[in-house]
């Protein structure tokens, strides 16, 4: 699979590690669990919802409200949420840390992804990995 990278040397969210998680990064912190307070850091680089985060790690965003802020989510969800984290820093680099313009790209359907939205192919894995793609034909200036 292929990896969510940013570009390296880009300009930061302040929020933002100085850089993106590798593939062994992302396999041994999801085997560790991520707590469930990241989940609300990642929800914050941009101001994603509670239920965009959730669908977006395959959770109920019920099932996420319940869990404890220094509580472990599953292999699965944490796998997730750093591909999430990730994707989310990519987009940052690719709209110039433009916060509002990310939201609204991922809230818009787009042909490349079968007039869906980004969040909405965010419910597979395999979907990270396509909304990557469109951002990567972004940032080379391939368009549609």
């Amino acid at each position: 699979m292929a990896t969510v990278a940013s570009t390296p040397g880009s300009f930061r969210n302040q929020l933002a590690p100085s850089r993106s998680f590798t593939e062994q990064e992302i396999i041994a912190r999801s085997r560790q669990g991520v707590l469930r307070s990241e989940a609300d850091r990642v929800a914050q680089l941009v101001g994603l919802t509670d239920k965009e985060v959730a669908a977006a790690l395959g959770l109920s965003a019920s099932y996420l409200h319940r869990q404890k802020t220094d509580q472990r989510i599953s292999q699965d969800a944490s796998e997730r949420l750093l591909l999430l984290e990730n994707l989310l820093y990519h987009a940052l680099d690719t709209f110039d840390q433009r916060t509002a313009t990310v939201l609204g790209w991922l809230r818009t359907p787009l042909r490349e992804l079968d007039n869906q939205t980004p969040l909405q192919t965010l419910d597979t894995v395999t979907g990270y990995t396509l909304v990557d793609r469109v951002l990567g034909r972004i940032d080379h200036g391939i368009f549609g």
